[in-house]
């Protein structure tokens, strides 16, 4: 799995320049456009970052603010600071995939596939099913270790210490 992440990280600069010289090339823009085109989508993109990252913080204050935990809004900050990164990775092909993670109407299914395909799973295995709902929960399954007890023969202690038998 890590050599396929290396190769997929060494392989993206290589198809944008590659990307970059076909555009240079083959369009009247020539290679100072071309250039010109790539900075241009850059701080375009990183324009809307920063417009985005402020609306997810809003988002994120607001959720909190109301005693809800803000999961999907986390991942798009998250998102963003991945768009972010892309964004200022000069060539065509990462701004595409920079401004793709910006726009909310594109990062919506993004995010829902990242917590189908990875968040998920993963806390369903650091946490043993409860992120899912898959979790056992109906008492001892082996049914060992329980004891019958009666009512009279447990002690239950009130906030005062005093003593009533149930």
């Amino acid at each position: 799995m890590l050599l396929r992440i290396l190769g997929l990280l060494l392989l993206i600069p290589l198809f944008d320049m590659v990307v970059l010289v076909a555009v240079a090339t083959q369009t009247s823009l020539g290679f100072v456009g071309a250039v010109a085109l790539v900075v241009l989508t850059a701080l375009i993109g990183m324009l809307l970052v920063r417009s985005e990252g402020r609306h997810t913080a809003r988002k994120i204050q607001e959720r909190i603010r109301n005693g809800s935990l803000p999961g999907d809004e986390l991942l798009d900050g998250g998102l963003l600071i991945a768009a972010g990164a892309f964004l200022l990775t000069p060539g065509f092909v990462t701004d595409l995939v920079g401004l793709v993670l910006v726009v909310p109407v594109t990062r919506w299914p993004i995010r829902k596939a990242l917590k189908r395909w990875l968040v998920i799973p993963y806390l369903d295995r650091k946490m043993g099913g409860i992120a899912s709902g898959v979790a056992y929960g109906g008492g001892f399954p082996d049914g060992e270790d329980t004891y019958d007890v009666d009512a009279g023969s447990y002690e239950v202690h009130d906030r005062d210490g005093d003593t009533s038998r149930d």
